[in-house]
């Protein structure tokens, strides 16, 4: 997206504010900040606008908020891919290109932009969770945690000090590790140490 380097700034002042305060600043603070009229904030916010760089709900203030199509430059994120549109898996629809990004770090990890020390990823080897369409050879994306509700997928410690990917239960004082595949039977254990609950799966192929 082609940026002055004024427009550059009225970017990063209103990211920076979001961040901060949760709402943008008004065009007084904007032109306070940058020492400039607010005649002249008014003008490079349109024009941001018409660039599909910001947005503004009419009629309220502080309003004004960064599209994803503006990816600034300090914000250079490997895990952020073009959303263009939807394809059918049923019966065929019109394709309709948008002009979105799905950010799998935003996707995984919702409480922070910056930091993804909470959310892990484990290749999987074997086949007993296939019910659950988790595959030999995809990638389970994890949260942290060392609770869990039944029926909720985890990695589960075992005290042999192995651990293993299965569906969570409490039973009659113990615990029940469920495979999602009828070849395998459940695991009973009287103790286990939950590392993680599974939240998305990804595949890879080629």
């Amino acid at each position: 997206m082609n940026l002055t380097p004024k427009q550059r700034q009225i970017l990063l002042l209103i990211r920076d504010s979001r961040i901060r305060s949760g709402y943008s600043p008004t065009m007084q603070e904007l032109a306070d900040e940058l020492n400039v009229s607010k005649v002249t904030v008014f003008e490079h916010v349109e024009a941001l606008i018409k660039k599909g760089a910001l947005r503004r709900q009419s009629n309220k203030a502080r309003s004004l908020e960064i599209t994803d199509r503006c990816q600034l430059p300090d914000e250079y994120r490997p895990t952020r891919l073009p959303l263009i549109g939807t394809i059918a898996a049923g019966s065929p629809i019109e394709a309709v290109e948008d002009t979105e990004s799905l950010d799998l770090d935003e996707l995984f990890n919702p409480t922070s932009r910056r930091s993804t020390g909470d959310v892990f990823v484990l290749k999987v080897r074997g086949d007993s969770m296939i019910d659950e369409h988790i595959r030999d050879g995809d990638y389970v994306i994890c949260r942290k945690a060392n609770t869990a509700r039944g029926g909720q997928t985890v990695v589960a410690l075992l005290d042999t000090g192995e651990a293993t990917l299965k569906k969570f239960y409490r039973e009659r004082g113990r615990f029940r590790l469920q495979p999602a595949n009828d070849a395998y039977e459940p695991i009973w254990v009287d103790d286990l140490v939950i590392q993680g609950i599974v939240i998305g799966v990804v595949r890879a192929y080629g």
